[in-house]
């Protein structure tokens, strides 16, 4: 019932005819587009109690956020195309989180493109992300896999409970840290990518300095990617797979050099005119703890697999998904095991406004120690609505 109240009042939010494109000015010869997204959600959750915790946390019922894209172009009769792009999150709370911690500054990066490729300098993501295939989904803020919004706050710490792991298929170990990238041109559907990110530095400039200095930093991260899309007739087929590697710097015992690979795949069948089916999914493995760059290990890793499927029909889509991972400290810390299950009904009013309403179940597991309710193994669920506008690409 709350599930389908929530809905209809998205609903009367949205407004008609609302399709709006980025606002885009010409200063002969640079062009300035700004665009972004913003997004909210109510949400009814469901976990065990934690009323044996003094102060704990409580939880809460509605989660968004909201960020600004800024890009400034100039193109070239020759054919090269230069742009600074950029990335800002503006608006944010403790359950929406984008995939670099929540900080304001996102993105800020150039791009040269050629005919030869393309070549990136900056603060962005690193070649494995940037050609990932983890499976379709219906909405991909409230996705299980890699989620922007989420739903649970660990009442023992008052944060957002997937901090202790949560599904990540696709090598983003770099995140965005300042780096250098290659692009080929995509060549019999073939595209093949490169990366270096020297240290764990958010100064935009790579090389600018050294990161934090912490123990296990991983310095020099190389990325190799290679995707393949091809489509035959109404089939469409994707392929990718990509690695990182990097160079632990202040080891201690059991501390090791980063490792980390991904592979993917998804097939689309256009049915007829208005149905069409998708299908695919994506793994990862790392030999980090839960996927934290800091935590690269000689023994355990981290592994975790995502297969989803989607049925469009006009605007409206259907789609499920179904996760599983593990996060194996080894020979210093615990096992952590996560499943994780979506089911999500979106329609998109236009190219700006999609609602989606949806229900998600968590169960986390352990092997030593508690969850903040004394048991090893932990269950929640939510029903949620969710509204995005987006403006851009």
């Amino acid at each position: 019932m709350k599930a389908r109240l929530f809905l209809t009042a998205a609903i009367m939010a949205v407004p008609a005819n609302a399709a709006v494109t980025p606002l885009t000015v010409d200063f002969d010869p640079v062009t300035v587009s700004v665009g972004g997204t913003a997004y909210g959600a109510l949400f009814s959750p469901d976990l065990p109690s934690a009323k044996a915790i003094p102060n704990a946390a409580d939880q809460r019922w509605a989660t968004g956020a909201a960020d600004l894209s800024l890009k400034i172009s100039r193109d070239y009769d020759s054919g090269l195309s230069l742009s600074l792009k950029s990335s800002f999150e503006v608006l944010r709370d403790r359950l929406s989180y984008d995939n670099y911690g929540g900080a304001l500054v996102q993105k800020v990066y150039g791009v040269a493109q050629t005919g030869l490729g393309s070549f990136e300098a900056g603060m962005t993501d690193g070649a494995v992300y940037a050609l990932s295939i983890t499976g379709p989904v219906v909405d991909d803020v409230t996705s299980i896999e890699n989620p922007n919004a989420t739903f649970f706050i660990n009442p023992a710490t008052g944060r957002s409970f997937d901090e202790l792991f949560n599904f990540s298929s696709a090598v983003e170990s770099s995140l965005n840290y300042a780096k250098l990238s290659y692009y080929t041109p995509r060549i019999l559907g073939i595209e093949l990518g490169v990366s270096y990110t020297p240290a764990e530095n958010r100064e935009v400039i790579p090389f600018l300095n050294n990161g934090p200095h912490a123990e296990n930093r991983q310095k020099s991260i190389w990325e190799f990617a290679a995707s393949y899309s091809e489509t035959f007739d109404a089939l469409s087929l994707g392929f990718y797979g990509g690695a990182a590697f990097a160079h632990g710097d202040g080891k201690l015992a059991g501390d090791a050099s980063l490792t980390d690979w991904s592979v993917g795949s998804e097939a689309d069948y256009q049915i007829n005119d208005d149905w069409k089916w998708a299908i695919g999914g994506g793994y990862r493995h790392a030999n980090t703890f839960a996927f934290d760059i800091y935590d690269a290990r000689t023994t355990g890793g981290t592994e975790s697999a995502h297969l989803s499927s989607t049925l469009t029909y006009g605007n409206w889509s259907f789609g499920g998904e179904y996760g599983r991972g593990t996060a194996d400290g080894g020979a210093a810390g615990p096992v952590i095991g996560l499943k994780g299950y979506q089911l999500q009904l979106g329609y998109s009013f236009d190219t700006n406004w999609q609602v989606t309403t949806g229900w998600q179940a968590l169960i986390y597991d352990r092997n030593t120690g508690a969850f903040y309710d004394g048991s090893r193994r932990i269950e929640m669920s939510a029903a949620y609505v969710h509204l995005k506008f987006k403006v851009g690409p």
